[in-house]
């Protein structure tokens, strides 16, 4: 596998899918989230929890996360010339914690953004809370220099990982992403409800921003939205979709509310958000 692995790199079988991440308290796609997927010649389309274990152990991932950058970035840039919006669409990529043990991670980042001509502004870089782990003052240092660009810092599957909230004041976050788990489990399990309630809270205190995973039921929205949840994404709105779809998304117009979602019609004003039952 790790040597297919290493052909899909060299043969351009990796693809990136994009889900859209909305405004949860206007409905409008603020942006997306860049997936990576494995186009085998055998087995057909990977999801990244098929081969990303596998990237990791062997040194690979790095590699993956800076190919999707890549990629992504030019997308966007592309989206951008030909659909121009305001604000800008947000790009969202995942950023493994080995990028942060490299002596000049920022100066990469710097010039791949000068090469696909991305805003630094609108690139959100989604790290876990095990990359913020390591006893070396490196990561902190390497973090900072990343926001000296204008990249902004995405804290991913909040809640899960073994970091101590001292780590939210000590490194340079921008905003907590709250794992899907807690966001499919508030509606049926009060210690999940409380959870949420408690993140979004602490992040609001931190000056932070939030964004929701996995919404999947229109109450789970409008309890994310009470609470004041500032973005979303999930199978409610929309899967990860191709670049072709996505382009087409963007092209089409940002609005992508349906009624039952609780949002009004463009341009009707818009109610206060529905309380969770």
């Amino acid at each position: 596998m790790e040597h297919e692995l290493r052909r899909a790199l060299a043969g351009d079988e990796l693809r990136v899918q994009y889900q859209p991440v909305l405004d949860l308290a206007s409905g409008r796609i603020e942006g997306f989230e860049a997936l990576v997927r494995w186009q085998h010649p055998e087995r057909g389309l990977l999801g990244p929890d098929d081969f990303t274990p596998i990237a990791e152990d062997s040194g690979l991932l790095p590699e993956i996360d800076r190919w999707v950058l890549r990629r992504a970035c030019r997308d966007l840039t592309r989206w951008a010339e030909l659909y121009p919006s305001d604000p800008p669409l947000s790009l969202s990529v995942n950023f493994c914690g080995q990028h942060l043990a490299l002596p000049d991670v920022s100066g990469w980042v710097a010039e791949l953004l000068r090469q696909t001509g991305f805003d630094p502004r609108h690139l959100k870089l989604e790290i876990t809370e095990s990359s913020l782990l390591s006893p070396s003052g490196d990561v902190r240092h390497h973090m900072e220099r990343l926001r000296e660009l204008g990249v902004r810092l995405h804290l991913d599957d909040f809640g899960t990982g073994y970091s101590s909230l001292s780590y939210l004041q000590r490194y340079p976050i921008d905003a907590l992403k709250i794992d899907r788990s807690f966001v499919q489990g508030m509606l049926n399990n009060d210690s999940n409800a409380e959870l949420v309630r408690t993140i979004v809270a602490m992040a609001k205190n931190l000056n932070l921003k939030v964004v929701g995973e996995g919404i999947e039921q229109p109450r789970q929205l409008a309890a994310l939205r009470a609470l004041g949840c500032d973005s979303g994404q999930g199978y409610l709105f929309s899967p990860a979709l191709d670049v072709y779809e996505s382009r087409a998304l963007v092209a089409e117009g940002q609005h992508r509310l349906r009624p039952d979602w609780g949002y009004p019609a463009p341009g009707h004003a818009d109610p206060p958000p529905a309380q969770p039952s």
